[in-house]
């Protein structure tokens, strides 16, 4: 195996990554590094569609349930800590398999980002969600516009994570986000990745898939496991609880919508979701794609893929 040679599985959510990759990681013998920022949370099993201890047959995985609920979490930690993981697989001589449909995390793992203001911003980034949660959204949306009308006329004023990540890249350099991601493209990539994509020829497939998921989520007992979390005290208004299936169920234990209407509301946000996943790993062109739809099985799934790979010098 080459150094520094990763595979990463992509593809929208309910496309079967999780069964193809540790297939993968049988036939290589490689581990597995979890790439979606929701999986990272812990009591969060259910709705993240975390591995069962089943599912996972004695594979390595890291990077799942790492922090709990509560606590605020980053594209920039995750390259810290998943980095870790990937050196250490690395290290012993084994394969890592990044595997997740989160395309920021798993670009910015791949290209060894270097987010800007990382351990010197958590102060002002606690500042700026306090700001948020005091005077809304536009306020700070007004902030980003001051210092980088650019930016601010490209992020919708509630997308909230983007407002402040783009704030804190210019308190940390004085340099708008815009400069800062160009100058991090000309950086030499961190990882040699071969990357295999799963996608659906038929989307309407895909979103049955979708759909007969989280009926299974609701039916495992989704609701109870975000009540259970609720009740430990973690707020609303956390990162976590804004994770598709759970800030609708938020809403139905805030009594603004019925249970019937919650999962609903979290089918429609997943096949949202899962458009926009597949219009962000489209944008790799090195990227192997596969249709589910065509393939009869995992096995062929696994075939095909291990036939891309076979010519990638793994």
């Amino acid at each position: 195996m080459i150094d520094n040679k990763v595979i990463c599985i992509v593809g929208p959510t309910a496309s079967g990554k999780t069964a193809l990759s540790i297939a993968l990681a049988k036939h290589f013998g490689g581990e597995i590094v979890s790439c979606d920022s929701m999986q990272i949370y812990r009591e969060m099993d259910i709705g993240t569609a975390k591995p069962t201890a089943e599912e996972m047959q004695e594979i390595p995985h890291h990077m799942i349930s790492v922090v709990d609920p509560d606590e605020s979490y980053s594209a920039a930690r995750y390259v810290e800590e998943a980095g870790k993981a990937v050196d250490d697989i690395l290290s012993r001589g084994k394969l890592p398999i990044i595997v997740g449909g989160t395309g920021l995390y798993v670009d910015s793992l791949i290209n060894g980002t270097e987010f800007a203001g990382h351990e010197e911003g958590e102060a002002y980034r606690k500042e700026l969600f306090e700001l948020y949660e005091k005077n809304g959204a536009a306020y700070i949306h007004k902030m980003l516009r001051s210092v980088d009308p650019e930016r601010a006329d490209q992020i919708h004023e509630n997308n909230v994570k983007r407002v402040i990540r783009a704030l804190e890249v210019y308190h940390a350099t004085g340099k708008t986000i815009t400069e800062h991601d160009e100058a991090t493209k000309t950086a030499p990539k961190r990882y040699n990745a071969v990357y295999i994509g799963l996608m659906y020829e038929d989307r309407e497939k895909l979103y049955d898939r979708i759909n007969l998921r989280v009926d299974m989520m609701m039916e495992s007992g989704l609701a109870d496991e975000v009540k259970k979390i609720l009740e430990s005290g973690v707020s609303p208004k956390a990162t976590s609880m804004q994770a598709i299936g759970y800030k609708e169920l938020v809403a139905y234990f805030e009594g603004k919508c019925t249970l019937e209407d919650a999962a609903e509301q979290i089918k429609q946000a997943s096949r949202r979701y899962a458009k926009r996943q597949m219009t962000w790993f489209k944008r790799n062109k090195s990227t192997n794609w596969i249709a589910v739809d065509k393939a009869e099985n995992i096995s062929d799934l696994l075939q095909a893929s291990i036939n891309f790979i076979s010519f990638q010098d793994i």
